[in-house]
This record gives structure tokens, C-alpha cells and sequence, in this order.
């Protein structure tokens, strides 16, 4: 039988071909006896397959003794924030995030909210579900259904001092997505005006699957935020464990700025404090890290790496500039809610807008933001880039892929682990001339193969 819903990091795949609800209820079986799991936590986002997929999970966990706790219609973050807030052994969200309307699929998490991926467990849960041999139940689990959200507002409020915040005003788009929820709770407790995009659940996807990281889709917050006079706009994928940001004048900021500001909060908070990375571009949060006192630790791209560094290293926060965000006191985890939360303050604290938190850090490492290419081997081509450019560097890494680095401009080229496409990011000191020249260079010499 073959399973190709079981990605490295989770489960996804075409409904009903790719993933349906037998195979869900064996996936639930499976969950259980390779835990040994006696209590889970299960949600689900805003897809309309999600309640029947999570209805028929359920039933294999039950079936295979496990109690669970429904905490209904969520996000992500707060699937792994009851799963460590209760204590239990494991935790399922059924979402397929920002996939195509018709795929859904699966996050899993064990105790304590550590990720389930490829090297942790999910290829064993994979075999099980193949062989279809489940252990036998002494008993029928129950399942009760519980109202977590107060409880979870109530710790993102923990994060900052929600009181000092200035009366702002921000734009907040959903996407039709898990999102306004959240936030509409948060609104009892924040001194902001939310104006409100796309803000009802809608699995449908009325305006479109819900992926702020295509920049098709940044128009329209964008718009927003300059039509209404705003300070600020944040939009979120449909499992919102992601957040994206635009400032007071409509420009969507890169992740990788946004990385650097929340580097910096922790920093200022918390001297000495650890902060994990990723290696696609590093040189603006290196920068800042070791300005505020704090110890930058570069990591391999990938949430389950980044949690597993950041345990290993106690670090407070670590970033990823495809706007995944991890934090500590959020079990590890990556959070769509508590990102924003952190600029807020700070736009509150200091008294500036976005525009003027980043504006000089984009002068300092101009970067040319993520592009994708097609190629046939991407192995031979990073061996090939190594040659060209490998002599004359000043350092060479393959922490993730390949990273070179110059006195004034560095690049990283990695493949991914799913298509025959490599990821291009170039960044220099000071010079977005040369970023641009570099840029082309090294995509002149993907397109050559």
C-alpha cells in the first residue's frame, strides 16, 4: 500500500485519493499503540472535510483505548498548547494549512508538544497503518469535548505588558482562515481597533486559499492597510501558525526582518539569551543578537530541527524567514499569534512605526527574498555552484545546503526535499547593487544546469 499523505514533517494529501476517513481511523489506531498513548488532544481547522476526517480519528483513538479531549475548530499552536497545558501524551490538528481546497492532512505531536516527523516516529506510524494490525483495547476510550480558548488568550497575554500598548489601529486578515476567532478574543484585552479582512471561517475559501506568502495575495491587505490609515497589517495561513506583516504603508516586510525584530525583544528582555535561526539568510539577526549580548545558533532549515536545536540549547526563541516562529515558553513550538503580539509592544514601547524598526536593517542586509527554481539535479547543480564560487569564499557551509560567504555578500542554495527545485537567497552589507548583480549571476548559472 502505498502513502504518499505521509510527508517528512506531517500528513497531507487529496482528499478523498490521498488521505479519507478509513484511513484516518487507522492513523488513529496507529497514533495510540506506538505511543502507548492513554490521553490525546484532537482539533481541527476550517476545511469542509475536516470534521468527518477528524469524526472517523477519533474513533481510531477511542477504538485503541485512548481518551480524548476535543478542543473543536483551532489553529495549530492551539492543538500543541492544550496538549502541553493538559498534560496529555499526544496531540493531533487535523489541517492541510495552506494547501489546495481539496487536501487535508495532519500535525502530530507527542508529549509535550514535540513534533512527530519522519525521523520521530511518523515513517513507524506509516508501517503500522500499512500492516493494518492495531493492538487490541481493554477498554473504549472516551472522548469529551473542552473549550480551551480562554485559557490560551490568556497565556499569549503573557508575553507582553498588554496594558502599556498604545491605541493602534491594525488590519487583520484572516483569510477566511482559523484566525479571527483568536482575535476576537484578544480584543476584549487590547486598547486596538481591528480592522477586519476575510474574518469569518469559511472553508469554502470565498477569496482564495489563505497564503500571505504569495505576493498575488499581498495586494489586497495591502490595499487595506493604506485605504484605512492603519499602523499595521497581519495576515495569517488557514492553520495560522503563521503570520505575515505589512507596515503603515502597505509594504509587506520579509520574514527575515521580522526574525530580526523578535530577536531583538527577546534580547532586550533577556541578556544572554539564545536565539536559534535558520541558515537561508543570517547576517541582519547575527548582527542584532550579538549587538543586544545574545548568542545567535544557526540551525537547519525545518521546524523539527529548529525545536530540537532550541530544546538542546534552552534558547528563548528561534525564527525562520519563512515566518515560522518558536518559542520557548510556547513549548517550542511556532506560533501564529504571539509574533505580532511582540511587534506591538515594541512599536508601543518605542514609539515608531514598523516602516522605521526595519527600514534600517533592510539598508544594512539588503536581501533578495526566496526564489525557486526548476532544475533536473540538484545535486550536481550545488556541486557545481561550489565549484564556481567555493575557491574564493571566505567560508563555505552545508549546514543546510550550500552557504557561501564573501567579505560583503553571501548566498545559500538548497534543494528541497519534495520536487527537483533549489531555493536561492543572497544577501550583501549594505549594497542592494550587488545583491541584485549576484542575483543574476547565480540564477544565470541555475538556468544553465
Amino acid at each position: 500500500m502505498s502513502l504518499p499523505c505521509f510527508k517528512a514533517y506531517d500528513i497531507r494529501g487529496r482528499i478523498p485519493d490521498e488521505l479519507d476517513e478509513e484511513l484516518a481511523y487507522k492513523i488513529g489506531r496507529a497514533f495510540v499503540d506506538f505511543l502507548d498513548a492513554k490521553t490525546v488532544v484532537v482539533g481541527h481547522d476550517i476545511r469542509l472535510s475536516s470534521p468527518a476526517i477528524t469524526a472517523s480519528l477519533i474513533d481510531g483513538l477511542t477504538d485503541s483505548g485512548a481518551d480524548v479531549t476535543f478542543i473543536g475548530q483551532c489553529g495549530t499552536e492551539e492543538v500543541y498548547f492544550a496538549t502541553a497545558e493538559l498534560g496529555v501524551d499526544g496531540g493531533i490538528c487535523v489541517t492541510a494549512s495552506h494547501n489546495p481546497i481539496d487536501y487535508n492532512g495532519m500535525k502530530l505531536v507527542r508529549e509535550g508538544s514535540i513534533p512527530i516527523s519522519e525521523d520521530s516516529g511518523l515513517r513507524e506510524i506509516q508501517s503500522r497503518v500499512v500492516a493494518g494490525s492495531f493492538n487490541d483495547a481493554h477498554r473504549k476510550g472516551q472522548c469529551v469535548e473542552k473549550d480551551m480558548r480562554s485559557i490560551y488568550v490568556r497565556h499569549l497575554l503573557t508575553y507582553i505588558d498588554y496594558k502599556a500598548l498604545k491605541p493602534l489601529k491594525i488590519v487583520v486578515n484572516a483569510g477566511n482562515g482559523g484566525a479571527g476567532a483568536v482575535i476576537d478574543e484578544l480584543a476584549k484585552y487590547l486598547p486596538v481597533e481591528f480592522i477586519k479582512m476575510h474574518h469569518e471561517p469559511d472553508g469554502s475559501f470565498p477569496n482564495g486559499i489563505p497564503n500571505p506568502l504569495l505576493t498575488e495575495n499581498q495586494g489586497v491587505t495591502a490595499q487595506k492597510v493604506i485605504e484605512s490609515g492603519a499602523d499595521l497589517g497581519v495576515a495569517w495561513d488557514g492553520d495560522f501558525d503563521r503570520c505575515f506583516f505589512f507596515d503603515e504603508n502597505g509594504r509587506f516586510i520579509e520574514g527575515y526582518y521580522v526574525v530580526g525584530l523578535l530577536a531583538e525583544a527577546f534580547v532586550l528582555k533577556d541578556k544572554g539569551a539564545k536565539i536559534v535561526h535558520d541558515p537561508r539568510l543570517v547576517w541582519n539577526t547575527q548582527a542584532i543578537v550579538e549587538q543586544h549580548g545574545g548568542e545567535a545558533i544557526e540551525s537547519k532549515t525545518g521546524h523539527a530541527f529548529i525545536k530540537e536545536r532550541m530544546r538542546k540549547e534552552d534558547a528563548v526563541y528561534g525564527g525562520e524567514m519563512s515566518a515560522h516562529h518558536y518559542f520557548r515558553a510556547f513549548s517550542y513550538c511556532d506560533n501564529g499569534n504571539i509574533p505580532w503580539l511582540l511587534i506591538v509592544e515594541m512599536m508601543s514601547k518605542m514609539a515608531l512605526p514598523l516602516s522605521k524598526l526595519v527600514d534600517a536593517r533592510i539598508d544594512r542586509f539588503p536581501c533578495s527574498g526566496e526564489i525557486n527554481r526548476k532544475v533536473q539535479d540538484p545535486k550536481a547543480l550545488l556541486a557545481k555552484v561550489e565549484e564556481v564560487y567555493g575557491t574564493d569564499a571566505i567560508a563555505v557551509s552545508k549546514v543546510d545546503g550550500l552557504s557561501i560567504a564573501f567579505e560583503q555578500w553571501r548566498f545559500n542554495i538548497r534543494s528541497s526535499s519534495t520536487e527537483p527545485v533549489v531555493r536561492l537567497n543572497v544577501e550583501s552589507r549594505e549594497d542592494l547593487s550587488l545583491v541584485k548583480l549576484k542575483t543574476m549571476e547565480l540564477l544565470k548559472l541555475i538556468e544553465q544546469g
